[in-house]
């Protein structure tokens, strides 16, 4: 089951993950920015995530680094 999380700061900014199970535009105007990259690493042949340049989780599989990166960041 897919499960989508919003979180509102004091200023009523909200913050989430992607998704189209919520139509977040009628929230209002959206300002979009990535929070990881999910490359591959020719080097260690292994898949990366990453935030801000450093290196969060890597693994063999694209689609485990997608699980993590979701279950990281819709808490």
């Amino acid at each position: 089951m897919n499960t989508a999380v919003v979180t509102f700061d004091s200023s009523g900014k909200g913050s989430c993950l992607f998704t189209e199970l919520i139509d977040l535009h009628s929230i209002g105007s959206l300002e979009i920015t990535r929070a990881t990259t999910i490359e591959f690493n020719n080097t260690t042949q292994l898949w990366e995530v990453r935030q801000n340049g450093a290196v969060m989780f890597q693994n063999h599989s694209r689609a485990i680094c997608l699980t993590w990166e979701h279950q990281e960041f819709n808490r």
